[in-house]
């Protein structure tokens, strides 16, 4: 069952995943929007192209643009879309904003795996916000975006509790990561070197190499890489540009360098790669 609102320029929608089979052509509609994915235990969903195969209920936070697909199996759990104008036209607290903590992670996909409790209460949520669509009281967009902003709240704070960030030394470095995070997302077509991201973080590459790797098996230019080639990925599995685009949209002006850079990464070049994922 989907429920769909507009405010202006403000989109919100509620799927139910009612425990059928599920229609891959829905993921595919909702890749424009940010998503909070909600998948009781034995579900199975693609997120990036790394497979999630859940023991135990999972909250996914999946920003506009990631390749996400639920697998062919029965489901159950619901799903919040939305666009940027319906959370993201005023300022938030950094860390539970649309591009705070879950969604801004150079670590992992931002799962939040949940205990039973948690899940209760999570759960709790979600059907009040599917009882809010269906009634349209007054007051209806502001109280979708309270509810919202309390289960990326809660999220954000079992995902702290999880990796353990407690101390003032901890919560810094967290900042710093998030901090490099979205520097990476913002500027990984054009600057592909650690020196370019150091100096924008005032450090020297050094520094960032030692400060990054202190909470990661990856390096920073691990990570930079690493976000190239999920963006070809993307490009690869959501649109029909050729690989020598693809590559000019990155940033590389040789196909050769950036066909190799791809099939070391993946292990597969990039026409492989789009047969295995393609969605045109």
């Amino acid at each position: 069952m989907s429920q769909f609102k507009q405010f202006s320029f403000k989109k919100f929608g509620y799927l139910k995943l009612q425990g059928i089979e599920t229609d891959l052509s829905v993921t595919e509609t909702l890749k424009d929007f940010i998503k909070v994915v909600f998948l009781k235990r034995g579900a199975e969903v693609m997120v990036d192209f790394k497979n999630y195969n859940l023991e135990q209920d999972s909250l996914f936070f999946v920003n506009a643009g990631q390749f996400f697909q639920l697998n062919e199996v029965i489901s159950l759990g619901s799903i919040l879309y939305y666009n940027r104008d319906f959370y993201c036209v005023e300022m938030h607290d950094k860390e539970v904003a649309c591009d705070g903590i879950l969604f801004h992670n150079v670590y992992e996909i931002p799962v939040v795996n949940l205990s039973n409790e948690q899940s209760v209460v999570i759960e709790k949520i979600f059907n009040e916000i599917q009882s809010e669509v269906i009634a349209e009281d007054s007051n209806l967009e502001e109280m979708l975006r309270v509810l919202l902003k309390q289960i990326i709240i809660k999220s954000t704070r079992i995902w702290k509790n999880t990796h353990e960030v407690h101390s003032d030394e901890n919560r810094q470095e967290l900042e710093f990561i998030r901090k490099f995070s979205q520097l990476v997302e913002w500027n990984f077509t054009t600057k592909h070197t650690v020196a370019a991201y150091a100096d924008l973080l005032n450090i020297t590459p050094k520094l960032l190499n030692k400060r990054i790797t202190k909470f990661s098996k990856d390096t920073p230019n691990d990570l930079i890489k690493q976000r190239i080639v999920l963006e070809a990925q993307r490009m690869l599995a959501h649109t029909g540009l050729s690989v020598k685009e693809i590559g000019y949209k990155l940033g590389y002006e040789d196909p050769s360098y950036f066909i190799r850079l791809f099939t070391k990464q993946t292990g597969s070049a990039p026409q492989q790669f789009r047969k295995q994922y393609t969605t045109l």
